[in-house]
Parts: structure tokens; sequence; C-alpha cells
């Protein structure tokens, strides 16, 4: 069998994208042939070598598999519990082994996919896929032609400033954005910079993917039409 950077073993085996494999890498969680390794350019075989991660033990490639989940408010998109407070994995049979594709903070609800390859998740998060996402921001102020043109603006986010795609306003308090960047936190500090205070924030959109009637806290299995629309078939 062919050997591959351990980063990449990692996501193919659906353990994480392979940004977070690389992160859970140089964080020291991740033993081979039960060493530690630091290097995510590591090669290894999975025939040949015992890989773990966190201890446990990780026995290579799974089936793929993609979800679309309606995200409720209150869950973390992580696979590291923090304490007791409820992760999105939570949500799946307890016999999965899944990640989210990027994340939503815990307030925020709406689409979110859900996978065990970490190719797929890596395309759909990198900037170079220029995947277009939609959210609903719901305000505690009425939102005034002012407040539309500070927030076309964008802001200052991880030292780089980014500027949404579009923002059109739907009612009094409510307006909708679209962002490429995905950066955390992206679409609050964009109305926070722009005066105004987000109550709520959902994601309804990926690319031409819509969350449509899929009822919070359901999941289904994405069809090759749902790949397609996307945007990285």
């Amino acid at each position: 069998m062919e050997k591959k950077r351990l980063s990449k073993a990692l996501a193919a085996a659906g353990v994480a994208s392979r940004r977070a494999a690389e992160e859970l890498i140089f964080a020291g969680r991740v033993q081979v042939n039960g060493e530690t390794i630091k290097i995510p350019q590591t090669l290894v075989n999975w025939e040949s070598d015992r890989i773990s991660v966190d201890g446990e033990s990780i026995r290579g490639e799974q089936k793929k598999v993609y979800y679309i989940l309606n995200k409720p408010s209150g869950y973390l998109c992580t696979n590291v519990r923090p304490g007791k407070r409820p992760i999105v994995i939570d949500l799946f049979p307890p016999n999965m082994r899944l990640f989210t594709v990027g994340r939503l903070d815990r307030e925020t609800t709406g689409l979110l996919l859900v996978t065990n390859d970490g190719h797929f998740a890596n395309k759909v998060i990198h900037p170079s896929s220029n995947i277009i996402k939609e959210y609903i921001v719901k305000t505690l102020h009425e939102i005034t032609p002012e407040h539309l043109e500070n927030l076309s603006q964008g802001a200052r986010v991880d030292e780089k400033w980014v500027r949404p795609v579009s923002v059109v306003k739907l009612r009094k308090g409510t307006f909708k954005i679209c962002v490429k960047e995905g950066k955390k936190h992206e679409v609050r500090i964009i109305a926070e910079r722009a005066g105004l205070k987000v109550v709520e924030l959902t994601r309804v959109r990926i690319g031409n993917l819509a969350l449509g009637t899929l009822p919070e806290g359901e999941y289904r299995i994405l069809t090759p039409k749902d790949m397609k629309a996307i945007g990285v078939l």
C-alpha cells in the first residue's frame, strides 16, 4: 500500500479535515506506532503502521458519507467536548466517526455540512474554491441605508479586511448577507462594525445548496445533485 502523509491519512480516515488533522498533530495528540508525531508530512502506511488519536486506535479509511444538518443553537462544532456542553456530533449515531465542514459558532443555527471525507471538507472551506455562504441576520435595530452602506464595506477579520459579496435588507431589522471568506465570526464582526447588534444568525445556503425546509436538529444524506450544487464536483 502506498504511503501517505499523516495529515492526509487522518483526513481520509474521517478523523478531521486535513487542516484540523494538522492541528491535532501539532498539538501532540497523534501517535504512530506508540510514538507521538508532530510533523504532518510524516509518511505512514495503514498496513504496517499503528495510528492513534488521543489513545484511540484509527483503523484506516472509511466509506465516505456526506450529510446536510440544520444546526440548532447551543451546539459546538468540535470533536473535543469542552466539559459537558453538547457538540454537533451528538446529533448523529454514536458509532459514526464524523466531523463538521468548517464551523458555525455556538449560537449560530442553520446549514452545516458533516462528513468523514477530509478531502471534500478541505475543498469546501478553502478560500480558493470561492464558494459563497448566505446568512439571514436578525438585529435589534431598524436597518437604515447607512447601515447597509457600512455592511457592504466589510470589516477587518483576523488581520485581513473582508467585504461581503452582497447585502440586502429583508425586513425592518433583518438582512441577508453573502460572504466568501468564511472567517471566524466574520458576519458578526461585519455587523458590529456597522453598528448592528446581532440577535439571530442563520446560515441558509452554501454554494447553490439551500437549507430548505429541513427541520432544526435534523439531517439527511447529500444527493449527487446536492454535491454538485455545493460547487466542489
